[in-house]
């Protein structure tokens, strides 16, 4: 366990049932790491009334049952009296003395991708926008130190940080329609796995044939906040070979 320091923070609600702490407007490891720190010990340390906690690039939503924010009984007459204000007092005073949260050893996940033709349309375009080959693409993309920091826009949908600088690229002018599930997609300094058949604006560059989310599974996500991720070149005899195995 170890105490984490109180970085910038302030305290917004949102509606009558969440106050979102958020601890700054950048996509930052730093700021990530804040934000799971603080999760963790909400997650650890239960507050009575508390009903959710969703962290996410520089957030964490403090969702909550109004009626059950009970009260201090031994509160003095200038104590918060309504609820969002009982809550938000508890988390301004837990942020300003710093909590003690789990240190968990990072995974490493390693996820096999097919890169380029049917399975990553957009792979020439970005080597021809970052002025390098196809295969230097790919091969930056491998090294890239990649680390989830949030899931989101579909279940199990992982936006990772650590993207190799070289290889930002901007969203698509125009979205696609359909993405097939398992495609590998870039855009500005982030990567992302399609979990579900979905519409999207990213680069798409490969496919895995992994399935990151899986309903009748516990848990039902392959990828969780904090992951290290190792994205591995293979090729299209392996592709298939492994998608037969995954395969209902």
């Amino acid at each position: 366990m170890s105490l984490s320091p109180s970085p910038d923070w302030r305290i917004e609600s949102l509606g009558d049932r969440c106050l979102m702490v958020e601890f700054g407007q950048r996509v930052d490891p730093q700021i990530n790491q804040a934000v799971h720190a603080l999760a963790n010990h909400l997650l650890e340390h239960p507050i009575a009334g508390v009903t959710d906690v969703v962290p996410a690039f520089t957030t964490v939503a403090v969702h909550y049952r109004p009626e059950a924010i009970v009260a201090d009984a031994a509160a003095g007459a200038d104590e918060p009296r309504l609820p969002h204000q009982r809550l938000r007092a508890t988390l301004e005073s837990l942020l300003a003395a710093g909590y003690a949260s789990a240190q968990r050893a990072p995974r490493e996940v390693r996820i096999p991708v097919c890169y380029g033709g049917e399975f990553g349309p957009d792979l020439d375009e970005v080597a021809a926008t970052c002025g390098m080959s196809a295969d230097e693409v790919i091969a930056r993309h491998a090294a890239s130190p990649h680390v989830v920091y949030m899931l989101g826009f579909a279940p199990g949908f992982p936006y990772m940080g650590g993207l190799d600088p070289a290889l930002a690229m901007p969203r698509r002018s125009t979205p696609r329609v359909r993405i097939p599930a398992g495609t590998v997609a870039i855009a500005r300094e982030q990567s992302a796995v399609y979990t579900l058949e979905t519409p999207g604006g990213w680069n798409l560059i490969g496919c895995t044939p992994l399935a990151l989310f899986t309903p009748r599974a516990d848990p039902p996500t392959l990828l969780h906040p904090g992951d290290r991720i190792r994205f591995e070149p293979i090729s299209r005899e392996q592709f298939e070979a492994a998608r037969r195995q995954v395969a209902p």
